[in-house]
């Protein structure tokens, strides 16, 4: 059945495409904060275990949201490890780092969300759909949000 909302399909695409990529880092940014809430050690470990869990729960409730946009757009959202790996700039975590290094590794991966929602954000195509720029400034607002809180945290 065709999508006649008011978003060319070519428009459509794009997005798609861009909220595929934000899911894919959405995704791996949760499991790998979920990993370091679990691994975390050090004299931080009350502040950042807490931190971690506060920021895993609220990227799982996100990727839902985004898959679901993706969904009302017409498309089919990826859901596997193997679909995310193709998508993600985020690095995969496979060791179990420092308090320091996880800080800053989280750091370093809201910031590459910030910049691909950006990017789609600042796309013509999105000029056409409201409602995924809505979303798209809200997970920037979200993501700015925890880098300055983990910035601060690396002095």
């Amino acid at each position: 059945m065709s999508i006649n909302t008011g978003i060319d399909s070519s428009d459509r695409t794009v997005i798609v495409d861009g909220l595929s990529r934000l899911l894919a880092d959405s995704y791996t940014l949760y499991l790998k904060t979920h990993n370091y809430h679990w691994n975390v050690t050090g004299p931080m470990f009350t502040s950042l275990h807490a931190l971690f869990e506060e920021q895993y729960t609220e990227l799982a409730a996100a990727v839902d949201v985004i898959a679901e946009r993706i969904r009302a757009l017409g498309e089919f959202a990826p859901g596997s490890y193997h679909a995310f790996s193709k998508l993600t700039a985020i690095k995969e975590e496979t060791e179990v780092p420092g308090a320091d290094e996880m800080v800053k590794n989280l750091l370093d991966s809201h910031e590459v969300i910030i910049r691909h929602a950006r990017e789609l954000l600042q796309t013509d195509a999105i000029e056409t759909d409201e409602v995924s720029g809505d979303l798209l400034t809200q997970r920037m607002e979200f993501h700015e949000k925890n880098a300055w809180m983990l910035r601060s945290l690396l002095g």
